[in-house]
């Protein structure tokens, strides 16, 4: 096996690297925890954002016809793994990771040029609206409704842990337009634009204190029907087609997890104990040692993962594997660094004296919460011993 990657891909990476260096100020406060920034972050996000859309890599893979390059799956691994790392602000992963290459699959041409080509530059905020109070993992237990009136949908209902809710310009969202039908049958999947009249968001204020978990509600919006995607009553099958995207997008995670063990080493190198350098603690090297390591698992993992959609493989128990992983480990990396900075690894975003702006403490209480979005552990476990291993449901 070779886990090399090409000199064209090499030579990518190495432009994204050198274009961060170049156009992110060391100084800037990016879009740390969902969403709760400042208003002047969230514009820095947003003007950033736009500079990558002017590149063509938000959505390199893309057809040129609707604003992409016509590049690799692996070129956009690479894209999302080193701005990651970068700590680069974006707004665009729902837009490009998700609903874009779901409309690419199941949307008519008229949606298709109607809504991809202002993600491609970075343009919208897509946020995705799927969970509700009555039900988490359970995503065929959707009660909000849409009921058929001329050429409108009038949706009702209320969506709830809704990320960057407060920030978004479109939100795809599961309704039921068949009541009547098994559950699994009778979902429809909408585009709705957030200024819509009849839609209320509400923050909700976690632990780490951002306001960006949102709840939604609908009352009487009114959806053209031309918003419906794919066809009436199957909602279920586009929506996996989603739940597939998300959980191929983690090489931004990997990205992430590279960097803040970085961090961590070097935190560790400058940092003395009893008149010695933390590094040469042996209990701290080996939880270093450990977490290298499954940071390059988690790494290698989502490559796979990658690379078999770039083949037209659906990963389906790849992904969930990929995801479990990698949340998990993306967790015990803030667990053992707020254990191994001391006092220092408590101090909050922002903080004076804070290493790296706080983001130990805050990606801490932050990635509890992470390890249940998108698909439990549980569902990602079940998902591995059904399809992966072929072991019966109970």
């Amino acid at each position: 096996m070779d886990f090399r990657f090409t000199d064209k891909e090499e030579a990518f990476r190495r432009e994204v690297q050198d274009f961060l260096k170049r156009e992110l100020p060391e100084s800037h406060e990016r879009a740390v925890l969902h969403g709760g920034e400042t208003d002047e972050g969230w514009e820095f996000t947003r003007k950033f954002t736009r500079k990558l859309g002017e590149k063509g890599w938000i959505a390199i893979w893309w057809p040129r016809e609707y604003g992409g390059l016509e590049g690799s799956d692996i070129e956009y691994l690479i894209f999302n793994e080193e701005t990651a790392y970068g700590r680069a602000p974006r707004m665009d992963g729902g837009g490009t990771g998700i609903v874009g290459p779901t409309i690419l699959a199941h949307g008519t041409e008229e949606q298709k040029k109607r809504f991809l080509p202002s993600i491609a530059r970075g343009e919208v905020m897509w946020i995705q609206c799927f969970s509700e109070p009555d039900f988490g993992s359970d995503s065929a237990g959707i009660k909000t409704t849409a009921v058929e009136d001329g050429d409108y949908y009038i949706v009702n209902g209320q969506k709830t842990w809704i990320s960057f809710g407060l920030r978004g310009d479109l939100c795809y969202m599961t309704t039921r337009t068949d009541p009547e039908a098994p559950k699994h049958r009778g979902l429809s999947f909408f585009l709705v634009d957030m200024k819509t009249p009849g839609i209320t968001v509400r923050p909700i204020t976690n632990m780490v204190g951002a306001d960006g978990f949102c709840e939604v509600y609908f009352d009487n919006v009114r959806v053209p029907k031309e918003n419906l995607l794919g066809e009436k009553n199957q909602g279920w099958m586009v929506m996996m087609t989603t739940l597939s995207f998300e959980r191929g997008t983690l090489a931004s995670l990997a990205g992430s997890m590279r960097r803040t063990l970085d961090d961590l080493v070097a935190f560790s190198r400058g940092a003395r104990y009893n008149g010695k350098p933390l590094a040469r603690d042996p209990l701290v090297r080996q939880k270093l040692a450990d977490l290298a390591i499954g940071v390059q698992v988690a790494r290698l993992l989502t490559y796979r993962t990658v690379w078999m959609q770039g083949q037209g493989l659906v990963p389906t128990c790849q992904a969930s594997m990929s995801k479990l992983f990698s949340d998990e480990m993306n967790f015990e990396i803030t667990r053992v660094g707020t254990e191994i900075m001391g006092l220092y690894g408590q101090l909050a975003w922002k903080s004076i004296k804070a290493p790296f702006n706080g983001e130990m403490a805050g990606n801490y209480l932050n990635n509890l919460g992470c390890l249940f979005a998108g698909g439990t552990p549980e569902i990602q476990r079940t998902i591995m011993a059904t399809i992966g291993l072929g072991l019966p449901r109970r």
